[in-house]
């Protein structure tokens, strides 16, 4: 079953750049970044695994690796893509031992989060995109290191290394503001609460300021690329929350920047702006968890969890998300079946065939169904049909081209 991968690029032969959409066929693929609003409210109930294996802090030596293991599931990913130059295999994922991603293991070490690193890391997972051989992208997501039996927790962060960031609301701009605070605290280096800067190498590893990882967001749209969606409910949302951001802006950066010279600096003396704003607001619709606070309060925060907001999206992933928002508590992924070395750890973000709209919003990607769901011609085609309806075209996929 094919899936339409959303991507924006940038009209160079126009003074203003306008998004241009390309629908390309992921055969392949299940979906494209990282979660967003998934509940986290079982209680914790699983014991830690007692047997050791490799740690992520090796350094590559000249002894003969073991070929990876092959991946299980989908094997889109959230984060940095980067061209391949060599042919992979449809499923072989490969550990990410790059400078950014030692740092930030070493911040998981740092903060108590050291147990996962004999699990898991991040690693690459190669995806075609086109017929050729050299139409393959490597997309990072989170790799099994060794196997990890059913019931056993595969990640495990705790309470206090998350970012809490309030209560769960529909306007993404209030958590935005909290994050774009301290975000720029650790870029600038400006005066803050040191632990904002002990943050910086877990900040390292998110999608950069209109990085391409960013531009496939429908937020990051010109009128004209909203536009050729043809889809009202995409386009009213998306200048909907433009103008939360706008006002937002003013209301509470703008006016605090100008009382205080630390406040909001992006770098040396540049004040982060409304689209760093409309930036940060994106990592919140993609990235965050809603979960439960403490059983008797009743109520839900946004968090952003370190290395468990890298997983890719499954929907029919059977691991869950457990723990909750509270001083002492552990948040976790916990294994639903039995986990090979070499799998892809992936979550599912929700949504349905209906829900193509808010995957296209926050994500640009439109789902292409469940891993189990795949090679079902019925369920291929229903979302091939709202792909259809999204891009006001009343033909096959395979149809389309760049001008399309």
């Amino acid at each position: 079953s094919s899936q339409a991968l959303l991507k924006a690029t940038m009209n160079k032969n126009m003074n203003s750049s306008i998004a241009v959409l390309l629908l390309a066929l992921c055969p392949s693929a299940n979906a494209f970044v990282s979660p967003s609003a998934t509940p986290c409210s079982l209680p914790s109930l699983f014991r830690m695994p007692s047997t050791s294996t490799q740690t992520l802090f090796m350094a590559k030596s000249k002894t003969k690796k073991k070929k990876p293991a092959a991946s299980s599931g989908g094997l889109k990913g959230f984060g940095g893509s980067s061209k391949s130059s060599t042919k992979a295999t449809a499923a072989a994922g490969s550990i990410d031992r790059s400078k950014a991603a030692l740092k930030f293991y070493n911040y998981l070490e740092r903060n108590g989060a050291e147990a996962n690193l004999k699990r898991v890391g991040l690693g690459y997972f190669p995806l075609q995109i086109g017929p050729s051989e050299k139409d393959v992208i490597q997309l990072r997501g989170v790799i099994a290191l060794r196997d990890i039996p059913k019931g056993e927790p595969i990640i495990e962060i705790p309470y206090e290394m998350a970012i809490d960031l309030g209560r769960e609301s529909s306007d993404p701009t209030l958590p935005a503001t909290s994050f774009l605070q301290k975000y720029c605290v650790w870029k600038s280096d400006s005066d803050g609460p040191p632990s904002d800067k002990e943050r910086g190498d877990y900040f390292a590893m998110l999608p950069e300021y209109m990085s391409s990882d960013c531009l496939g967001s429908t937020d990051f749209f010109s009128d004209e690329a909203l536009e050729m969606l043809q889809s009202p409910l995409i386009k009213e949302e998306t200048l909907s929350r433009k103008v939360l951001v706008h006002l937002r802006y003013e209301r509470d950066v703008e006016t605090m920047a100008e009382m205080s010279s630390n406040l909001y600096r992006w770098s040396g003396e540049e004040v982060a702006t409304e689209s760093h704003l409309q930036w940060a607001s994106w990592i919140i619709t993609s990235r965050v968890l809603t979960v439960q606070g403490p059983p008797e309060s009743g109520i839900a925060n946004r968090l952003l969890i370190p290395l468990i907001d890298m997983c890719n999206h499954d929907r029919d992933s059977p691991h869950i998300l457990t723990g909750r928002a509270m001083t002492g508590a552990t948040l976790k992924v916990v294994a639903g079946v039995d986990v090979k070395a070499g799998d892809a750890i992936n979550i599912s973000y929700g949504g349905s065939v209906e829900g193509n709209d808010r995957f296209i919003q926050d994500y640009g990607f439109l789902d292409g169904g469940g891993s189990k769901e795949r090679g079902k011609s019925e369920v291929a085609e229903a979302y091939k049909i709202v792909a259809r309806k999204l891009t006001g075209r009343n033909r096959a996929l395979t149809k389309l081209t760049v001008d399309d």
